[in-house]
């Protein structure tokens, strides 16, 4: 793909987004369901707004952790290491690898408004907290890895 598709495919990404926020948050609170006595539902389990406080958090902690991968990844090219997960033309493009970034968190956010929409709340918080955990794995890789250049003669 020509660096033009990428911007497209990246402000495409971005409008998805943003739907997906305004839909989301015009949402109703379910009634709870009564639960068999003896059993009492945890906190993450129980039917809440999908923009509350905990998710908008976890949300913010997967884009900073995308931005710390982006950032990750830059440094290492930098040191003369090449990226093995995604192809050079999108890596080398500001905006291409700027998009992927921008998805990623976006799909997080999708994929957790689907757990929120099948009423898997737990499910729902683990999506980000699984993806802050990976990203931030491989950012913390990117930065241990040794400077591989060629010596000066």
């Amino acid at each position: 793909m020509c660096s033009r598709s990428w911007g497209i495919f990246a402000g495409l990404v971005v409008l998805l987004f943003c739907f997906s926020v305004t839909t989301a948050r015009g949402q109703q609170i379910s009634q709870p369901q009564k639960l068999p006595a003896g059993m009492n539902p945890s906190p993450s389990s129980l039917p809440h707004r999908f923009w509350d406080r905990t998710n908008t958090l976890l949300f913010a902690g997967v884009g900073v952790f995308r931005g710390l991968d982006y950032a990750s990844t830059r440094n290492m090219q930098a040191r003369g290491r090449e990226e093995i997960l995604l192809p050079d033309d999108v890596v080398n493009n500001s905006a291409a690898f700027a998009g992927v970034e921008a998805g990623g968190t976006a799909a997080s956010v999708g994929l957790s408004y689907l757990m929120h929409r099948t009423e898997h709340h737990k499910l729902e918080r683990w999506v980000s907290i699984a993806h802050i955990g990976v990203t931030g794995f491989g950012a913390a890789r990117n930065y241990a890895l040794k400077t591989h250049r060629a010596s000066a003669p």
